[in-house]
């Protein structure tokens, strides 16, 4: 069972677009400064997506390779092979502050 209010705000919501189309349309024949910046910035945004997919294509494969994680845990899980440069953390007497015993 539909609302009949639904109606309603679907016809207002495509007059709103309509209306907006049509403005937009008149702005763009008009050729005002508003028109050439919006041409300005979108051919910026179409620059720089175009350069980031050139760039990604290129560089895509390093960029994923340096934060792959290669090791027996999976994707981006498992430990190095090497032992850690890390401090351990212990006390004065070499114990080990946690320790865990089941």
């Amino acid at each position: 069972m539909e609302l009949p209010w639904d109606l309603g705000l679907l016809s207002g919501l495509l007059e709103s677009v309509v209306s907006f189309c049509s403005e937009f349309a008149h702005d763009w024949g008009a050729n005002d400064m508003r028109v050439t910046i919006f041409k300005l910035l979108l051919g910026w945004l179409v620059c720089s997506l175009v350069a980031i997919h050139m760039a990604w294509k290129y560089y895509g494969a390093t960029v994923n390779d340096m934060y792959y994680r290669q090791g027996s845990g999976g994707q981006n899980g498992g430990t190095p092979d090497g032992s850690s440069n890390f401090a351990r953390w212990e006390n004065a007497g070499g114990e080990s502050f946690k320790s865990h015993k089941e």
